[in-house]
């Protein structure tokens, strides 16, 4: 770890009631810097966090917003909650797929996007609903997607 991302570890241990609560946030200080979590990362931040690597990593992978994988610079999350099924999750992942190039959960061949699926982004009554990168767009449709992408590519 960097002097400054221990820094700003222990600025968020230091505002959590314990350094097990500050887990969500070292871990985000370390994706920004860094892009994901890796393997090595949840070993040296672990201790810090009074947690074993088993436990931070049961953390990490709990939340859909912490990598543990590289991703490429822009993350599209699609909403497969029941709502944005119905009202068409289908239609809209089939054009993402074929616009991209990628299945679910694969990155582009050049790095600028990954595809992920989330359980539910909370905007149920305006589904289908993504985001990409911390942007929400909602009422997606697969003829809005070029000009949602445009602004990324």
């Amino acid at each position: 770890m960097t002097e400054e991302e221990k820094k700003q570890i222990q600025q968020e241990i230091k505002r959590s009631e314990t350094p097990r609560a500050a887990s969500v946030e070292a871990l985000r200080i370390l994706q920004a810097s860094r892009g994901w979590v890796s393997d090595e990362d949840i070993r040296d931040l672990a201790p810090l966090l009074g947690l074993t690597p088993d436990e931070l990593d049961a953390v990490a992978t709990f939340y859909a917003f912490i990598f543990r994988r590289p991703v490429g610079r822009h993350v599209i999350f699609v909403c497969d909650s029941v709502s944005c099924w119905v009202m068409g999750y289908e239609s809209l992942l089939s054009r993402l797929k074929a616009r991209l190039n990628i299945s679910m959960g694969e990155t582009t061949t050049d790095g600028r996007f990954t595809l992920l699926s989330v359980s539910c982004i909370g905007a149920c009554d305006r589904a289908p609903a993504i985001m990409i990168d911390r942007d929400l767009h909602l009422d997606v449709n697969p003829e809005k997607l070029e000009r949602l992408l445009e602004p990324y590519t």
